[in-house]
């Protein structure tokens, strides 16, 4: 391995290491939410909370995925209360608001998206305003991250994932039904606003915003939020339909099994997720300019992240035994049968995520979309075709099948930049 290498792939994993404690806290904070939804949530209470997440999904995804996103790119290289920087913190700050007002328009209008939670009017109106809340946040969170400021980002995470887990419990050991838990999770998090904007305010990271908005900052987030669509449209909606079916075809209980090894799926995700974000990504943009070391930077970063996946991955299957019961309820043992494939899915889906990126640094939005609409529709085919004959393993062998294909495309696609 040359010296190059050896700099290069130690930077990541000191960078990996260093947004530990976030990453930690986010998985705990996780871990404990579905244990008390497991076991006082009665029949159907993990489903519940997922599709309560899901549901937050499909209203925080254009702002967290697109604006923000696009905010830490644009304001890193920017010194905070200059021109340009109050231009791109106004056009990120509208955008928000315009997602948030999408959001309440859609929770007044009669629909679907919450008669499985069966809210009353009352509760849709804390819906509303915890997801304003928890937007806020994020944009505060985003702010703190372009300045480099991961001390701050790191503490606010931690806040973020014992105020959730800690009003759920209120909720449910004094016996509460399971979305007024859902309502409180929500909204206690949501009011980790203030601090947040409080440590950005102090570091000079939010000036007053003043004169016309940029037209130049809006198309330029606005490409950004082209791609968060293709997610929510692609990925999101298709979960949250997924959900519904296998709800309605197998009954809430059955259903509790996939979503026990969804939901460990999404856990270890998150973790990934956090470090391909919150290291990887700021590094590959910043070698937008020298396509021949950003394209080296991936290749190193799959060299690491291939075997170690698999090794952590290979764990996790061989501990399911004690550890579907351990980090759920005894019951849940019977959903081990799925974790097998749910895993080969998730390792492929990292190491195409780690590919993918490259067109999020870049901004091509096209590509970005033709990327997620053929994998949706791929996956869908495979749903239809697999779960008459496979029944509930359908769900993750069709998402194993998907990412296999999507992986062969990606590496097809990008093989000169990342492998001549």
């Amino acid at each position: 391995m040359t010296e190059s290498r050896r700099v290069v792939i130690g930077r990541f994993v000191r960078g990996a290491a260093g947004s530990g404690v976030a990453v930690a806290a986010r998985t705990a904070g996780a871990l404990v939410l579905n244990k008390l939804l497991a076991v006082y949530g009665g029949p159907g209470g993990l489903t519940l909370l997922a599709h309560f997440q899901n549901l937050m999904a499909l209203f925080t995804t254009l702002p967290n995925d697109g604006t923000h996103v696009g905010a830490v790119k644009y304001l890193a290289p920017l010194r905070p209360g200059s021109g340009r920087y109050r231009a791109w913190l106004g056009a990120a700050l509208l955008l928000n608001l315009l997602a948030g007002a999408l959001a309440l328009l859609a929770l007044v209008l009669p629909g679907p998206l919450v008669g499985v939670l069966r809210l009353g009017p009352g509760q849709k109106v804390l819906l509303g305003l915890g997801l304003l809340l928890l937007m806020g946040y994020a944009l505060a969170v985003a702010v703190l991250l372009a300045a480099g400021r991961l001390r701050d980002y790191v503490w606010l995470t931690v806040g973020l994932s014992i105020a959730g887990p800690l009003a759920v419990a209120a909720v449910l050991l004094r016996g509460g039904p399971v979305p007024q838990a859902l309502l409180a999770y929500l909204l206690a998090q949501g009011l980790l606003l203030l601090p947040a904007a409080v440590v950005a305010s102090r570091a000079g990271l939010l000036p007053r915003l003043r004169g016309r908005l940029s037209r130049a900052a809006l198309r330029g987030l606005g490409r950004f939020l082209l791609m968060a669509l293709s997610t929510l449209l692609f990925t999101k909606a298709v979960s949250f339909v997924l959900r519904e079916v296998l709800v309605q075809r197998f009954g809430l209980e059955a259903t509790d099994l996939w979503q026990a090894v969804a939901k460990l799926s999404d856990n270890y995700g998150m973790v990934v997720s956090s470090v391909l974000g919150t290291v990887y990504y700021p590094r590959l943009a910043a070698l937008g300019g020298a396509p021949a070391a950003q394209g080296r930077f991936v290749r190193l970063v799959l060299l690491v992240l291939a075997p170690a996946l698999a090794l952590g991955l290979a764990l996790l299957w061989l501990t399911r035994a004690w550890l579907l019961p351990l980090l759920f309820e005894p019951r849940f043992a019977a959903a081990g049968y799925l974790l097998g494939p749910q895993l080969l899915a998730d390792w492929l889906k990292f190491l195409t995520w780690t590919l993918l990126f490259l067109l999020t640094a870049r901004a091509q939005v096209g590509r970005y979309v033709v990327f997620q609409a053929v994998s949706t529709a791929a996956y869908a085919l495979l749903l239809v075709l697999l779960l008459p004959r496979l029944g509930l393993l359908a769900a993750p062998w069709a998402q194993a099948a998907d990412y296999a294909l999507l992986l062969l495309w990606s590496l097809w696609y990008f093989r000169r930049e990342v492998f001549s």
